[in-house]
């Protein structure tokens, strides 16, 4: 090709053509692509600075989708959340009405016709009182007054009158066991803890029978033994000394020098009762006595509330089983006590002894009540007479002490009970089927495999070298859950008997709400910061791409614009090409 010579003009319109050519296959490929810096040929500095921005923008754009995933995570955790807290609130509900609730069984007994019910009592057991516990009120008053109890009583037997006898005449004085003196000897009698002295002398050595007994009388008349004992002689000749009213029960006894000249004819007669034929004792003071023909209980009864009412005393006799028994005929009656020579028929009532009489309807009401022991688990009043009893738990209560008739008697046992409040029970079971779904909603709450409501950990990286992230996890690791936030597990019926503590256990719920809030707004806040760092990666990927297309794109209004320059140029430098051809056809034709 370099043979063929073209003229300066030709050559020189060529190269505009080709020139004009190359710019405009250029402009073309920059409106095809949109780019004016296509590689690194184009413009190095920008195609390299582009692409770094291009790469950071589509790293960015990578860690959008994990972020998007973050927050779709952090929302079933909300989600849940918002679901536990209505779960709550709905136990709260439960619980408010059950302690609303007041519908506990009661059930009204009558009290016996007994008067003193001595050691006998209610007793409480199951109900409010749990296992093994136990609640008693007595039947019994113990303010000044029940009734003595007293020994199987025997009617008095008669016995014949004690009495010494003995040689009346004296010999001699050695007889008094003295040779010589003013007293030969003496002889005492004791009777009754009381003694009385007859001094002998010598001279009475030849004293005859009555003159002994009438010196034995006088040293007797002379004590308190005067009236109580008699000294005659009998037909052998002999002295005898005889008790005339033994209601002691004490023999005759001597002692002396003398007394050796006495023998005792009947032993001590303490093996009977009432060697004379009575029994003596007193109460409160008021002697009472029983003879022979008190031979039954009811006759001795009769015969000591005689004797009791004539002195005005505010004790009476009853019988009891079979037994003879002083109680009080009110409470004004005072302490009892019985003394005497036969008050230990009656044991140890002869000592003071607590007076108890039964309890009215309000007394025991009144000790129920006013028990700290006993009022929070049952509750008793005055239904007309009879003694109402309410049973303040969801368990039955059992009830001793009264007969399956509803009488009160102080000693049945097993006859009785009380149903437990059914509708706080059934409370109970709705409180624990919410608890149930409460850790079901926990465990429901999560997304793409993560639960955070389980304690799980959501990290989630905000920029392309991973410098910057965000771990998400519930407080302290823990799992939100009817454990962590403090709600009963597993409440029984028993637990809502008493108000105070159903309303522990709102404080619980509550708390447990607390928490739940506090956990919510937690995640509310990290999925505030996540999505915020979201619309800031957004952002950043537009800036990043921006700058990159303001290194590399074209100006398509500017690209056009060139091509119909270039376009008009490639017209222009044809026809001057052709005209630049046209000098060289006119010689041409010269040649023809």
């Amino acid at each position: 090709m370099s043979d063929i010579n073209l003229t300066k003009a030709v050559r020189q319109n060529l190269l505009t053509l080709q020139g004009t050519a190359k710019m405009m296959a250029t402009t073309q490929n920059r409106l095809a692509t949109g780019n004016k810096v296509n590689s690194a040929l184009d413009n190095p500095s920008n195609f390299f600075t582009a692409s770094s921005l291009n790469s950071r923008a589509s790293d960015l754009s990578n860690l959008m989708d994990s972020m998007a995933s973050g927050i779709k995570t952090i929302e079933a955790a909300d989600n849940g959340l918002s679901s536990i807290t209505k779960t709550l609130e709905s136990m709260q509900s439960t619980l408010r009405q059950a302690r609303q609730d007041k519908s506990f069984e009661t059930a009204s007994y009558t009290l016996g016709t007994a008067t003193d019910y001595a050691n006998d009592q209610i007793s409480f057991t199951g109900g409010a009182f749990g296992a093994g516990g136990k609640g008693t009120v007595k039947l019994m008053t113990d303010s000044a007054q029940s009734a003595t109890g007293a020994a199987s009583y025997a009617a008095p037997t008669a016995a014949a009158n004690a009495s010494l006898t003995g040689a009346a005449s004296l010999a001699s004085p050695i007889d008094f066991s003295a040779s010589s003196g003013a007293n030969a000897g003496s002889l005492k009698f004791t009777y009754g803890g009381v003694t009385a002295t007859a001094a002998f002398t010598t001279s009475d050595t030849a004293a005859s029978g009555s003159d002994i007994v009438t010196r034995v009388q006088a040293a007797i008349d002379a004590t308190a033994l005067n009236g109580k004992l008699t000294a005659s002689l009998d037909s052998s000749n002999h002295l005898v000394v005889k008790a005339n009213d033994q209601d002691d029960g004490k023999a005759v006894t001597t002692t002396g020098s003398t007394a050796a000249t006495l023998t005792a004819v009947m032993g001590s007669p303490t093996s009977v009762t009432g060697s004379d034929g009575k029994n003596t004792f007193s109460v409160n003071g008021v002697e009472v006595n029983l003879t022979a023909d008190d031979s039954t209980v009811a006759k001795a009864v009769s015969t000591i509330n005689t004797q009791l009412s004539n002195a005005g005393s505010k004790f009476k006799a009853v019988e009891d089983s079979g037994k003879l028994k002083i109680q009080a005929n009110d409470s004004t009656a005072g302490k009892l006590k019985i003394t005497g020579a036969d008050a230990s028929l009656f044991g140890a009532a002869s000592d003071d002894a607590t007076i108890h009489l039964a309890k009215t309807t309000d007394q025991l009401v009144n000790e129920i009540n006013n028990n700290s022991g006993l009022s929070s688990k049952i509750k008793a009043s005055n239904d007309n007479g009879k003694l109402r009893l309410q049973n303040l738990s969801t368990q039955d209560l059992s009830i001793d002490g009264v007969t399956s008739s509803g009488e009160i008697d102080g000693t049945s046992a097993g006859a009785a009970k009380i149903d437990g409040n059914s509708v706080r029970t059934g409370f109970a079971d709705q409180f624990n089927e919410l608890r149930d779904q409460l850790d079901k909603l926990a465990d429901d709450a999560s997304f793409n495999g993560i639960n955070l409501l389980r304690g799980d950990k959501l990290k989630i990286t905000f920029n392309e070298t991973g410098a910057s992230s965000i771990d998400i996890q519930a407080k302290d690791g823990k799992s939100v859950d009817s454990t962590s936030l403090g709600v009963p597990t597993t409440l029984k019926a028993q637990d809502l008997d008493s108000d105070d503590t159903i309303d522990g256990f709102l404080d619980q719920v509550k708390a447990g709400l607390n928490k739940v809030r506090s956990q919510s707004s937690a995640f509310g806040s990290n999925l505030s910061v996540v999505e915020n760092r979201q619309d800031f990666s957004k952002n950043m990927i537009n800036t990043l791409q921006t700058g990159a297309g303001n290194l590399t794109l074209a100006d398509m209004n500017e690209e056009a614009a060139n091509m119909v320059a270039l376009q008009t140029r490639q017209s222009l430098a044809t026809s001057s090409l052709s005209m630049a051809n046209q000098a060289d056809q006119n010689v041409l034709q010269l040649l023809r």
